[in-house]
This record gives C-alpha cells, structure tokens and sequence, in this order.
C-alpha cells in the first residue's frame, strides 16, 4: 500500500534578475560595454541620456519618475510581478559573463596570418616539382606552434604513404624537411632546440663568434645548457673571452620560432581597459570608476507616452490592445531594473575598491610592493559587508590604473606570514625582497637557496629553504646554476 507524506523544505532560489546582477558585477569594462550595448539593441525602451529627446528650455526630462500627467507606470506594473521564472520579461536574458556557459569572444584579433599560412605562401612562391610540394606541405602540416617537427622522418613515411597509397622513399621525406627548414623564420622545422639554434646560426654571417657558436652546439650542447662553461672553454681550447662572444650570439636566437606568430595574435587579442582610476593628489587618493563605457541610461519618452496612452483606454481596449500594452509594460520594467541593475553595479565596485585602497594606502601613496599588506577576501568582506563570493566576482578579471601602472585586483590579495618582530607582512612583500637579492648577485656566482634564505632571514624574514624555492619557482626564476653567466 502506497504511504503519502508531506514534506517541508526550504529552499533557496535566484531569480533571473539576481543571476544577471551577478554577472553584472563579474563582467570586466569591455564585457560590461558590450552587455549595455546588447541591451540598448534589445530593449527599445532603454535609451542614452544623450539621445533623450529635450523640451523647449533644452533640459533633458527624467522618465524615471512620474511624467507631466503626474502617471507613474510603477505603481501600475511593478518588479514584483516578475518573481516567478515563468513571468519573466521578453526581453534577452542571455547575456555576456566570463562564465563556461555563456561564452563570448570580445578581444580584437590581427588579420596576420597564421604560421601554417606563412609557411605555405613561401613554399607555393618556389619552384618545386608537385610530388616534392605535395610532400612540403605535409611536412609544414606537422610542424608545431612552436615551429618545431617533432616527428621522425620513418613516422611521417609511413603515415603518408598509408594516407596517400602511395609509396615514399625516406630520403625524399627528409628533402622535404630540408627544404622547409629553409623558409623563414630560421630555426623553423627543427627536431630539437639543438638543431633550431644551429639553424638559425647557419643563417647568419659566419664570423668568428658565430663559427664557435656553431661549434659549442654541435659539439657541448648538453655542458652549454647546464651552464657548465668551464669544461666548455677547456674542450674548446677558447678563451673566456671568445666563449663570451659565442654565447653573446647563442642567446640572441630564438628558442620557439613558430611561437612569434602566436604572440603576435596574443597581444592583439588582449585589451585590458582599467575598471577603476586612482589619483594621488598631494597624498589624497581620489578613487573613480572608469565610466566612459558605461553611458548613462534612461527610459525611453516614447514608450512611457504610449503606456499613458493605452491605460487610458482600459475600457475600449481589443486582444490586439492588451497584447500591446503588456508589450509596453515588459520592456519599461526591464528598462527600469536594467538602469537599476547598472547602478548597483557600480555601487558594489565603487565600495568594494576603497576598502582595498583603505587597507593597501601605503602602498597606493609611492607604488612600494614591500609596503603590501597581507589581505584576504574575508578582510574585504568584513569591510564592506558584502558575501566573500561578491568580494571573488568584483577582483575577478577588473583592473585599477594608478600613477604607478595598471594593477589587477587579484594583485592585492595574498597570504600572510610573520617576520622576526611577529609583525604580519605580506608574502608578495617577501617575493619583492627575494626578486631584489636575486637581480643584485654576482651573475658569476649565483646566490643559492641557502644563502637566500640566510640573507632574508638577516633582513627580518625567517623562511624555511623550501619556502624559498617555492617564492623563486612561482617569480619564475630557476636555480642558481641556471642562473650562472661568464
């Protein structure tokens, strides 16, 4: 026999609004003009302040609150009748954030073209007989975006010759790797980083320095990269001062030559655009928002007049009439949230940066990184009294320009260790000491982690060696014997 229960849950749920302001308050400067721009394309109702229509003293009037009438649709049609899913308003929901589910590329790319491009255009500009092109092409098909063939000759026969059903000689397959290796940039088609250094040095004038540069590759490639310069010169029979020459010329090459292009596209796909503006005047910080991407809004005249028009008209209204009129009345309230919605926006960053600027002052006053103070996302929360996950979705991808460079967010929080005296500082304080101890050395004698370690603990730091390899690893600075020059 069936049993029937009643249960009571409680549960809580966002509406459509309160998703969207969330994505309001995580979209960058960029994304946040293009969700405007959407927005306004979408909602005729919505309109900028500068192409509100102005009345004869050539003010600009204010459809936010009631009209000449004296009629406010508010009080007619409110927010409140959209707190169910199903009654959302007709308008796009589907709007643009740095989530996975709703992605959008908004970045400027370069009209270059790519590598595989590159490669082709010189290939097709050369007098090759078709087999040998048709073999090219399969080679630079391989090439990688590095610029690198990292493939054996015998793999790429055998797969070709499977492909094409036809049989290929290994020796008209590495012509074909020899004849890409020969197009530009130098280095490209290479095995390994060996053969892309000598490739590229091949191309050069073959002076003096080159020649021995040719020559420490090809002969101490494995003592050159683990910087072992002594057992080089001495197999070598040079002098330290040729050696210094050779490897003058070794470090100018390129160590990833297909990798050009793609930073090419790179930095012409990033725009950052600063979501906040920070002025130190005479020792007074004046934080702004970055507003020239965010208009300032208004409901359209139009529309308001048209929903005056048709609720005075209730009592002759047809289907066709009351379809209108709720029409009119979805795309006022969206507008009015829409504007609300913005604000709100701007409020939340505006309050969220100065309890940053309140807690890092010292640093924001003369840009000293060692000034930094250890700060967390609950510290901004507990500042400002917004949820920690608001704090994450404000520092997330938004940008400050000072008088010192355009920061990050994210930059400003870090963790928190304590010095000799159990004072709290920043750990981005202790990199900034470990990145100065490190740029200051003796090039010829590398500090190692040990006497790192020694030195910070003398300036007040006292960190266990393995945190001082892991501060070095995240700074991207490798060993102390990679480090080592002549």
């Amino acid at each position: 026999m069936l049993k029937q229960t009643l249960q009571t849950t409680l549960q809580q749920k966002l509406s459509p609004q309160q998703i969207q302001l969330i994505r309001m308050i995580e979209d960058s400067a960029l994304v946040m003009e293009e969700r405007i721009k959407q927005e306004i394309e979408d909602n005729p109702a919505l309109e900028i302040a500068e192409e509100y229509p102005q009345d004869e003293d050539g003010a600009v009037a204010d459809p936010n609150n009631k009209d000449e009438q004296g009629y406010d649709y508010e009080d007619d049609f409110g927010l409140g009748d959209y707190k169910n899913e199903d009654d959302i308003p007709d308008y796009k929901l589907q709007l643009v954030n740095g989530n996975n589910e709703d992605k959008r590329d908004d970045s400027f790319y370069s009209t270059a073209s790519s590598l595989y491009e590159h490669l082709l255009d010189q290939l097709h500009l050369k007098n090759i007989p078709p087999e040998m092109m048709e073999l090219a092409e399969y080679v630079v098909g391989n090439v990688d975006q590095d610029g690198y063939l990292r493939r054996e000759v015998e793999a790429m026969v055998d797969d070709y010759s499977f492909q094409q059903g036809v049989q290929v000689a290994d020796a008209d397959m590495a012509a074909a790797v020899a004849l890409v290796q020969h197009l530009d940039p130098p280095g490209i088609g290479a095995t390994n980083l060996q053969e892309c250094l000598i490739l590229q040095l091949q191309r050069k004038t073959q002076t003096d320095e080159v020649k021995i540069a040719i020559e420490v590759l090809q002969n101490c490639f494995e003592e050159f990269s683990k910087r072992h310069y002594d057992k080089v010169m001495k197999r070598l029979s040079i002098t330290e001062e040729t050696f210094r020459k050779a490897v003058g010329e070794i470090v100018k090459l390129n160590p990833k030559p297909g990798a050009s292009w793609t930073d090419v596209l790179e930095e012409n796909s990033v725009q950052v655009v600063p979501d906040f503006i920070l002025e130190n005047q005479d020792g007074e910080l004046y934080l702004s928002l970055n507003n020239r991407s965010v208009p300032e809004l208004r409901i359209s005249r139009n529309y308001s007049d048209m929903l005056e028009e048709y609720s005075s008209n209730k009592n002759n209204q047809s289907a066709e009439m009351k379809d209108a009129v709720s029409f009119v009345k979805q795309k006022l309230d969206a507008a009015k949230w829409f504007i609300n919605a913005v604000k709100q926006r701007q409020e939340t960053l505006q309050r969220t940066m100065q309890a940053i600027i309140n807690r890092q002052r010292e640093f924001f006053l003369d840009g000293d990184e060692t000034k930094l103070k250890p700060m967390i996302l609950k510290n901004i929360s507990d500042d400002t009294g917004y949820d920690i996950s608001t704090i994450s979705r404000v520092s997330n991808s938004k940008f400050i320009q000072t008088n010192f460079g355009v920061y990050p967010l994210k930059f400003f929080f870090s963790e928190t260790m304590q010095n000799d005296q159990g004072e709290d500082v920043s750990t981005i304080a202790v990199k900034t000491i470990l990145q100065e101890c490190i740029d200051a050395e003796d090039k010829r004698k590398p500090l190692t982690d040990d006497q790192l370690t020694e030195i910070l603990s003398k300036k007040g730091y006292p960190i266990a060696r393995r945190t001082i390899a892991k501060y070095r690893e995240q700074l991207g600075i490798p060993v102390s014997r990679l480090r080592k020059e002549i």
